[in-house]
């Protein structure tokens, strides 16, 4: 009995936590982990039948968990100008966004890498706008080695369901 109080109590306070934070985290979302039900799912779903000797993959482009959507970097692998990468990139996502049930309106997080630094405003005039009236936080960082693949740009983002 005492046990059942307790969990109905930290349902309750948990909930109310929740809305109080606001639309970052959902009621649905919390009772969900109070339930012990959460579930991570891959976009766009994996099989195991489709050919048992294939290695597995190394990574999902992207993964749904509660009400949060993570979705892997994306480059763009072609001969082309900054803007052109760039452009190519923040489609593929919002492609992977919307077939997730979510939109580039509801991104949070944002990890911009560039081949090169000096490609930075460039990069923002096609990144601008992308977002909605708020646009999410976001890192823009060159890393040492380049992007992989010859890419001049990778994204990667979070974003809600």
């Amino acid at each position: 009995m005492q046990k059942e109080s307790r969990r109905k109590i930290l349902k309750n306070a948990l909930t109310m936590g929740a809305a109080i934070a606001g639309s970052i985290v959902s009621v649905k979302t919390v009772e969900a982990q109070v339930s012990g039900k959460l579930e991570k799912k891959s976009y766009p779903p994996t099989s195991n039948t489709e050919n048992a000797t294939a290695a597995p993959p190394l990574f999902s482009s992207a993964i749904s968990y509660g009400n949060l959507l993570f979705l892997s970097g994306v480059g763009a692998h072609f001969k082309g100008t900054i803007e052109e990468h760039t452009k190519h990139v923040l489609d593929d996502l919002e492609q992977t966004l919307i077939f997730a049930g979510s939109s580039m309106e509801k991104v949070l997080k944002v990890n911009v890498y560039l081949n090169d630094i000096n490609d930075w405003p460039k990069m923002n005039t096609v990144y601008a706008g992308r977002w909605g009236n708020m646009p999410p936080v976001r890192t823009t960082v060159a890393p040492a080695g380049g992007i992989p693949g010859n890419s001049l740009v990778e994204i990667d983002l979070i974003a809600y369901i």
